[in-house]
């Protein structure tokens, strides 16, 4: 154990200052931080790798698990088994090799457990599900300080809440997760000039009612930044991005995309056939630390009044830069698993996020947007997702927690964390109080 000041992460609005850190290589390491923290009555907090949560520490220990990042796959179960530190990188590489793929999300440098404990909703989810519905078994160090590897038989309602609040439980050492057979995939980006994008809107709201749920897919406006770093034809400009991925083969992908080119000319159109270990490439998110604020909403309808009124407050007129992202819903993603889970899900078809990068100087400003942002989509609001609640330092509020589990849902919770932490040990989360 070490002591330390500060200590960023990949979102810089909120960096830790711990009184201790603790540099996990083994289990062994989580257990002894975990029990002296129980008796010094400090809070513990964990930093894995990739994005990491959003609520920072300050006192307490913070356990570093990104020594433990070994990855493993088993081809004949179809079962990864991916360490704390592990990123989904790791495991899309470790399982090509056998023909198969995780349920990863849109880019590689993610962590695999703090992803999957949020629910994980990737790029394959309105045909799978969320990442969560597909983990297998947990490793992991509750309050007591005790090892237990929970599965659905073995503590069976502790596997139920932590596939989606995980990190109110433990800390997670290992996860096993299932894997599915797929080598490849259709997919890729159409990005369109500014006049173009209300068009692109209008098509995509009524092209989502008609794909399979082999189709998975978002719409995302953003201004480009004007540096050497941007591709020419998008460089200064704001943009429609439209990303695909298609588990079907590249012809019917080609026909199924039609409806979308025939909006006009793309300024870039990398739709094609990909191996599943460039399926990174459809996103391409940026790969630096930086500090940001986010929020989401799941939706019944994308009403056409509401997207010119949240496209006018959040356009390349707003104050303020913001990236909004509409991702399709439904399909399994929509599905109750066959072993249920934390993560709440009804028949929204679609989820609608902001995001904004965060400094102190516009952080009123920023809020503002937002406010006017979700104020403007409220009348279809159905209820958030956990893993795109980007709230710089704090946790989410009860109200807050209840649109994102559900009323039995996070009852249910708080029920289970006054058994495993009924002293809140693990409150350095978007936390359930018990």
């Amino acid at each position: 154990m070490t002591a330390t000041h500060d200590l960023a992460g990949f979102q810089l609005a909120s960096p830790h200052r711990p009184a201790v850190v603790v540099d996990a290589s083994t289990a062994d390491d989580v257990v002894a931080a975990v029990r002296e923290a129980a008796e010094g009555g400090q809070a513990v907090g964990v930093q894995a790798t990739g994005h990491g949560r959003s609520v920072a520490i300050d006192g307490g220990v913070l356990i570093n698990t990104a020594g433990m990042a070994q990855v493993s796959v088993d081809p004949d179960t179809r079962v990864a088994r991916a360490e704390a530190g592990a990123r989904w990188g790791d495991v899309v590489a470790a399982a090509a090799k056998h023909g198969l793929a995780p349920l990863n999300g849109s880019a590689p440098t993610v962590g695999v457990v703090g992803y999957t404990l949020g629910g994980g909703l990737g790029l394959l989810a309105r045909q799978y599900g969320y990442a969560a519905d597909h983990v297998r078994a947990v490793e992991i160090v509750t309050a007591d300080g005790q090892e237990r590897r929970v599965t659905a038989t073995e503590d069976a309602d502790l596997f139920w809440a932590l596939r989606g609040a995980g990190a109110n439980f433990g800390v997670v050492t290992a996860i096993e997760i299932d894997l599915v057979p797929l080598d490849r995939l259709y997919g890729g980006t159409l990005i369109f000039d500014t006049d173009q994008i209300p068009a692109v809107i209008d098509a995509y709201r009524t092209w989502t009612r008609t794909v399979p749920e082999q189709l998975t897919s978002s719409l995302i406006t953003l201004p480009m930044p004007d540096i050497p770093q941007i591709p020419e034809p998008i460089r200064g400009r704001f943009v429609a991005r439209v990303h695909v991925a298609y588990t079907g083969d590249a012809a019917t992908g080609e026909q199924l995309v039609e409806p979308l080119r025939a909006v006009g000319p793309r300024l870039i159109d990398s739709l094609g056939d990909l191996p599943y270990t460039e399926s990174h490439t459809i996103y391409n998110e940026p790969t630096m630390p930086h500090a940001y604020i986010g929020d989401n909403r799941r939706l019944r309808e994308l009403d056409p009044a509401m997207l010119n009124e949240i496209f006018a407050i959040s356009g390349p007129d707003a104050p303020v830069m913001c990236v909004v992202d509409i991702r399709h819903l439904g399909a399994a993603a929509s599905r109750e698993p066959g072993v249920p889970n934390a993560v709440h899900r009804d028949d929204s078809p679609y989820l609608l996020r902001i995001l904004s990068p965060f400094s102190a100087e516009d952080a009123d400003q920023v809020a503002e947007v937002h406010r006017r942002f979700f104020a403007a989509a409220q009348p279809w609001a159905t209820g958030r997702a956990l893993n795109f609640v980007y709230r710089p330092g704090a946790s989410a509020t009860e109200t807050e927690l209840r649109e994102i589990y559900g009323d039995a849902g996070y009852d249910r919770l708080r029920a289970l964390k006054a058994r495993y932490d009924p002293a809140n040990l693990f409150r350095i989360n978007h936390n359930i109080v018990p």
